[in-house]
């Protein structure tokens, strides 16, 4: 994600779903600005607060595995400081995480479990995926995904 083949200013749209995180959120969108006509659209997802204020529990959690995640605000503000023109967020259905996210896990976590029965690092792994579902739970009216939409100038 950080070496793309890509000309400058050659696409009308980037478009990443629950990846730019990968090398964080304002590196990708002020490095991949350069690949974008312009008036060409970046649209991107990105875990976000939907509050100021939140349980220490899954404040921690986040700090610890992705010190990026801030408010909604923020991460329109870090969009106008990468050369965009914010034109839409908004709010992803718990869904995403429910059903497209957490889901799907369950049988591949059943079988690495299987597989690895005697590695310590998978059991951990997975036992860190079953916490962030419990906390999802708990907690998703602090947090969520959250679509951004931006065009660049």
């Amino acid at each position: 994600m950080d070496k793309l083949p890509f000309e400058k200013e050659e696409m009308d749209l980037i478009w990443s779903e629950g990846a730019i995180y990968n090398i964080g959120f304002e590196r990708g969108l002020k490095e991949w600005r350069q690949f974008l006509k312009k008036g060409a659209y970046i649209a991107v997802s990105e875990a976000a607060w939907f509050t100021d204020n939140r349980p220490k529990e899954i404040e921690d959690f986040w700090m610890d595995a992705y010190p990026e995640i801030d408010t909604i605000p923020n991460k329109v503000k870090q969009f106008q400081q990468a050369g965009y023109v914010p034109t839409a967020s908004f709010i992803l259905p718990d869904s995403c995480w429910t059903e497209d996210f957490f889901a799907p896990q369950k049988e591949t976590q059943k079988e690495y479990l299987k597989k690895y029965a005697d590695n310590k690092t998978v059991k951990e792994f997975i036992a860190n995926q079953q916490h962030e579902e419990v906390l999802f739970k708990k907690y998703k009216a602090y947090y969520g995904y959250v679509f951004f939409i931006g065009k660049k100038i």
